[in-house]
């Protein structure tokens, strides 16, 4: 029995580097196949605004491409260990090394280690570049694909509840009580029912509430407008709920969500779902990790026998069962009927388990 932990450097390299070849080309592959379909859908969207083109229509592909990547690198690893091992199996060379001495866990050892700098890559990749294209296509879209305005960090079309009525802002500058918010609209209601709406251009904190500068009254029933020059809108409403409303996990890297959750928790607002994201962000390019064992199926076993197909197909099965039960967990979480950790990281734990018990049982 050989009793290093890896076969020889010969072969790790060799073996990592078919690994690194077949699963960067079927990401590649996806990549095209996926982005070219979602431009069909999305590109009339893309046009219909007046003067957009085909530098518009690029400039989507541009941001969209590293979603897409985000989502599929796991696929891809998946694949590209499956096409690899069973390579190796056909043409006998995993036979050869087991001949050699080497345990199964050893056989899979250069792919393991491969796949880990496959997760390291990825979580920088979704850290520094996934989440400003998805926070900077987000702000396209809400524009319906116009021209974006200048991102200084300020929060747009906030909604706010205070009681039974309703305020709108669109846009809020700066934090705390130094917040500013410009374009305010407060919908007064009554039994579900708006009776008033109160607009002004600007407002600034003030006391419990916010003070509206040169603002105007409209009563529905009466059909009249009347002016007000200064008036307080808003009282028990407090800036954070202005400037914490709209946290989008998938825009943001690990260090701003991590930071956001920080505050959403000082601020008394629930953070359940928020967490799960922050958790995921580890978990997710993780994953990566398990693919090689899930996959491991498709190593072994004669493949004369005739059952290197099925062997493959059960490692397919593993490792979509996976990200199925990730999806499931994820839903669960932010339903708030998982606990966030449990929600990141309960199938990966789990995967890895029915992985090793899949390989021990059948190859150790």
């Amino acid at each position: 029995m050989n009793v290093s932990f890896f076969p020889s450097r010969t072969v790790s390299l060799y073996m990592g580097k078919m690994f690194l070849i077949r699963t960067f080309a079927i990401l590649a592959a996806l990549v095209m196949v996926l982005q070219a379909l979602d431009l069909l859908s999305e590109s009339g969207r893309i046009l219909a605004y007046e003067g957009n083109g085909q530098a518009e229509v690029w400039r989507y592909a541009s941001l969209r491409t590293p979603q897409i990547i985000a989502r599929f690198l796991p696929f891809a690893v998946l694949l590209g260990t499956i096409i690899t091992l069973s390579t190796l199996n056909q043409n006998s060379e995993i036979i050869s090394l087991k001949a050699a001495g080497l345990s199964a866990h050893q056989v899979l050892a250069p792919l393991i280690v491969t796949a880990l700098g496959v997760a390291v890559l990825s979580f920088a990749f979704n850290d520094r570049v996934v989440s400003r294209a998805t926070a900077t296509l987000s702000a396209w879209e809400r524009v319906d694909f116009g021209p974006m305005p200048v991102d200084r960090g300020d929060r747009a079309n906030i909604w706010v509840r205070e009681g039974d009525d309703l305020v709108q802002v669109q846009e809020v500058r700066g934090r705390g009580d130094a917040a500013q918010l410009r374009g305010i609209s407060q919908y007064q209601r009554q039994g579900g029912s708006i009776v008033s709406v109160i607009t002004g251009e600007r407002g600034v904190r003030e006391g419990d509430g916010w003070r509206l500068t040169d603002a105007t009254r409209f009563d529905v029933r009466r059909g009249e407008v009347q002016r007000l020059p200064s008036i307080v809108i808003g009282r028990g409403i407090s800036p954070d709920q202005f400037t914490l409303s709209s946290v989008e996990a998938d825009a943001m890297s690990f260090g701003a969500l991590k930071t956001a959750v920080g505050e959403l928790e000082q601020a008394g607002r629930p953070t359940k779902a928020l967490e799960g994201a922050l958790w995921h962000k580890l978990s997710g390019p993780l994953s990566s990790i398990l693919m090689p064992l899930l996959g491991a199926v498709a190593a072994f076993g004669i493949a004369r026998s005739g059952k290197l197909f099925i062997r493959a197909v059960i490692g397919m099965g593993l490792g979509f069962a996976y990200f199925v039960a990730d999806n499931f967990a994820l839903a669960m979480g932010n339903l708030g009927a998982y606990p966030p950790f449990l929600a990141a990281w309960a199938p990966f734990l789990l995967f890895f388990l029915i992985g090793e018990a899949v390989l021990v049982r059948t190859e150790e």
